[in-house]
């Protein structure tokens, strides 16, 4: 199943990615590949945001980020590049900001005529290299926390055991991300922070499964590795389930009743919470096993 999610997600990034006149691998939000932001004056009764979202939807605008300011009658909207040329001049960058703005005044129209509803009091570019350097500390704060998971559980157990868990929160991530692809769902920065939170709650679950595998070991000396990996996932399931069900209902929740601000989000977590907690049990555990047992192979062999 896991090689099949995984091989299904990475074909959607390499097909979207190669075929001319197809979209990216993934949706990347304003965060990330830059836009458009316009800075909106309401003369009359600000709308709520989700009003507003719904309008832009209606223009096409599906990524649109609203942000209150300190004013009441003010509110910031930053929409995605209106075109896909990373390497713009001047003149065009500036085409894209006159497009996005153009796309919010059509959809705040809706609220009453400019200067009669609201009033644009500045527009301006959110810049790629903006976006490439969040996605680059993106990257960076992922790996870094993939890294020092991976020493601590070396350090508390054995190497074995850290590889085990660090090729697993790859699978967790990789598998969520695939799903992202597949559905062109948006990634924006409160998606990483979510696969964040993922990589915290998946190297959480193994390691209570570890745990107990290494206090099984010194309780049943004579019992096999296999054995006392098996009585230990059997014996932390229904911790594993509760715990994980648990957190699966709230974030279920959310992906229900969010709205369109934690979709993305909620999502995230919503898939890697199912994948992360199969993962611990068929994932984790065999293939610290599996090394393990070579490594005793190998070491009998030499003796």
């Amino acid at each position: 199943i896991s090689i099949l999610l995984m091989l299904a997600g990475l074909s959607s990034a390499v097909i979207r990615q190669v075929v001319p006149g197809g979209t990216d691998a993934f949706n990347l939000g304003v965060d990330f590949k830059g836009g458009t932001v316009v800075t909106v004056k309401f003369l009359k009764d600000r709308p709520t945001d989700d009003v507003l979202r719904s309008e832009f939807s209606k223009q096409g605008i599906n990524d649109a980020i609203i942000q209150p300011t300190d004013k009441k009658d003010e509110v910031l909207i930053k929409v995605s590049r209106q075109a896909a040329d990373p390497n713009a001049s001047a003149q065009e960058v500036q085409a894209e900001v006159d497009a996005g703005s153009a796309k919010v005044k059509k959809a705040l129209n809706t609220f009453g005529a400019e200067k009669e509803g609201y009033d644009i009091i500045g527009k301006d570019a959110v810049g790629e290299v903006a976006g490439q350097q969040l996605r680059t500390r993106a990257i960076t704060a992922t790996l870094l926390a993939l890294i020092g998971m991976l020493l601590y559980i070396a350090i508390r157990y054995e190497w074995t055991y850290g590889a085990a868990a660090a090729i697993t929160v790859f699978h967790d991530v990789i598998v969520t991300l695939g799903f992202f692809s597949i559905f062109q769902w948006e990634i924006s920065l409160t998606v990483i922070a979510a696969l964040l939170t993922l990589v915290g709650f998946s190297v959480n679950d193994t390691i209570v499964t570890f745990d107990r595998v290494r206090e099984n070991l010194k309780l049943h000396r004579r019992d096999s590795l296999y054995k006392s990996t098996n009585d230990a996932i059997n014996q932390t399931l229904s911790r594993t389930v509760i715990t994980s069900g648990l957190v699966f209902l709230s974030v279920l929740a959310m992906v229900l009743f969010g709205g369109d601000v934690l979709r993305g989000f909620s999502l995230a977590l919503f898939i890697g919470i199912i994948v992360g907690t199969y993962s611990t049990i068929a994932i984790a555990s065999p293939i610290m096993v599996w090394w393990q047992q070579r490594i005793e192979a190998s070491k009998a062999r030499l003796m």
